[in-house]
């Protein structure tokens, strides 16, 4: 794997930098741009890091510059690092016909069907991405990657708990704004589902959260935090966090704690809100003590 990366852009923030970088990536045959948020303890030696997810339509940069997280970040000594959604600039055939589906609509699973087997974003930030931190001259000093957390927001959200469930020893803690809680029975998840994996809905519980919850044997359960805002136009049919509630109460998985927000909806104005309980949840997982 080549570990080359180019920077193209640096922003100072709360005595940090967020870093925006473009890279080649082997297993999706295109570049990619992922963003890190260094905290000012990282100039001293190493920090754990938190992956972020994002969602439908998003790039890297949606969460870096609409959510407030390196603020809490930067206290808890803690960096951010968002990949982008998809691969870009393939040129397949229908990948730009519809915002919730092709480019910008990864949902992180591992394309099965021959038209998008480029769509690997599960592969890319459960393997290749960790892997380019680790080799990379900017990161090996600076990051450790192996004390890490993951969190998203509706398709990241969804992607983060089905990443994290699936890599429960990879992940000290898991946590999802408005994720996509049961795709296999959600409009977006099954359009996804049917396009990149096929006709097979055995083949889909491998990323639905509901079914991973149910089926868990590992010994390491990380905990789980998620918000999801009442308000949320997408709450009933496409989030349904009632099917996670009632897979963790199942299955008796613990610590889970899901919160329903009052008033709040599906935008980062909600995320920024309570963006500083995610990343104390985290923080406290990956440093081993509160603020």
């Amino acid at each position: 794997m080549a570990t080359s990366v180019e920077e193209i852009s640096a922003n100072r923030q709360f005595d940090g930098f967020n870093r925006r970088y473009k890279h080649r990536s082997s297993v999706l045959g295109c570049d990619m741009t992922f963003t890190v948020y260094f905290p000012p303890a990282a100039e001293k030696g190493k920090v754990p890091v938190l992956y972020y997810l994002s969602g439908l339509t998003c790039t890297d940069e949606n969460f870096i510059q609409k959510s407030g997280a390196q603020r809490m970040a930067a206290a808890r000594g803690v960096a951010l690092v968002a990949p982008d959604t998809s691969p870009r600039g393939l040129g397949v055939e229908g990948e730009a016909e519809s915002w919730d589906f092709g480019v910008g609509a990864g949902f992180y699973v591992n394309a099965t069907q021959e038209k998008w087997r480029a769509w690997r974003m599960y592969d890319y930030v459960v393997e290749e991405l960790p892997a380019l931190l680790r080799a990379a001259s900017p990161f090996a000093s600076t990051l450790d990657v192996d004390l890490a957390s993951i969190f998203g927001h509706s398709m990241g959200g969804h992607g983060a708990l089905v990443v994290g469930l699936k890599n429960a020893q990879a992940y000290r803690s898991i946590s999802a704004f408005a994720p996509i809680c049961n795709p296999m029975n959600a409009p977006w998840g099954v359009k996804a589902f049917t396009g990149y994996l096929g006709a097979d809905k055995e083949a889909w519980k491998q990323y639905d959260a509901c079914e991973l919850v149910r089926g868990f044997a590992g010994e390491t359960k990380p905990p789980i935090l998620v918000d999801t805002g009442s308000a949320d136009k997408f709450l009933e049919v496409q989030l349904q966090p009632q099917a996670l509630e009632g897979a963790i109460k199942d299955s008796g998985y613990s610590p889970a704690t899901l919160r329903m927000q009052e008033g709040y909806d599906h935008s980062y104005f909600f995320i920024s809100t309570f963006i500083d309980d995610h990343v104390n949840f985290h923080a406290d997982a990956l440093l081993g003590h509160k603020a």
